[in-house]
């Protein structure tokens, strides 16, 4: 994210704050205020058969999409690939929508954007029979209101090494999914921001396969510390009182979760 962008809606977001503190109605004021701020996020994944067309792809995301994207200011485009897979070839891209109407708009741009057009021009001139990629597996997420936009790991400041969890939590209904959202808003979140697993984005799932569900993403310096930083979460006090809340019960019936590093383009 940039400085200023980043600097924008927490200085927004912490005027709030200041100005509507105290009463419920108050309270209400600050919620309003944040959901104005929430991002929506498009998650996703090529597939690619092989390291050539791996390769292909990673010079078009690289050198046409991302920069075209950062001309419509849309930044903090993170790309991963998955961790200890060296058989899966897939690229995974999370883009970050300020709102619906640049989201529709994406496309259009693009096809307007000559210099996206020339350095795309090797991807659009693939031929028929060997694709780049089969297919795009895409989800649509809206922002959590407890953190409405992407929080950006130390590491990634710095370039240094950095590894990201992405957990995918299924609901066998809309209500308990609904009511595990509350439960990250309502203090799960800032657990996991106090035991250091550093939380990158959370996701309501708007379009997708599995739904309902929501999505999320952690990051951490190396799996091992991401590991000791699971179990601080999982002894922190606050934790173990807000798991046994009667009304958060059975609210997740299906995890899913992958580890994935970033490439040396991703902007996360």
């Amino acid at each position: 994210m940039s400085k200023s962008l980043n600097r924008r809606n927490f200085l927004k977001i912490s005027a709030a704050l200041a100005v509507v503190a105290g009463s419920k109605k108050n309270i209400q004021a600050i919620n309003d205020k944040i959901s104005k701020e929430q991002e929506y996020y498009e998650y996703r994944i090529y597939k690619v058969n092989d390291s050539k067309n791996k390769i292909k792809l990673e010079n078009y995301l690289g050198k046409a999409l991302i920069p075209a994207l950062n001309r419509m200011n849309i930044d903090r485009i993170g790309v991963f690939t998955e961790i200890d897979k060296p058989n899966d070839f897939s690229i995974h891209l999370i883009i970050p929508y300020s709102s619906l109407e640049l989201f529709s708009e994406m496309n259009t741009k693009l096809l307007e954007d000559k210099d996206y057009i020339n350095a795309a021009k090797e991807h659009f001139d693939v031929p028929l029979e060997d694709p780049v990629f089969s297919r795009v597996q895409s989800n649509f997420f809206k922002a959590f209101a407890g953190m409405p936009i992407i929080e950006m790991p130390q590491q990634t400041t710095g370039n240094k090494p950095r590894i990201f969890e992405l957990r995918k939590y299924e609901s066998h209904t809309e209500q308990k999914a609904a009511l595990k959202i509350d439960m990250f808003n309502s203090g799960e979140i800032q657990i996991m921001r106090d035991t250091e697993l550093a939380p990158v984005f959370y996701g309501e799932a708007l379009i997708g396969n599995d739904l309902p569900n929501l999505t999320y993403m952690l990051s951490a310096s190396d799996l091992e510390s991401h590991k000791v930083h699971w179990s601080n979460f999982s002894a922190h006090p606050e934790w173990q009182r807000m798991k046994k809340i009667p009304k958060y019960n059975d609210t997740v019936s299906n995890i899913t979760k992958i580890f994935l590093k970033p490439t040396d383009y991703s902007q996360i």
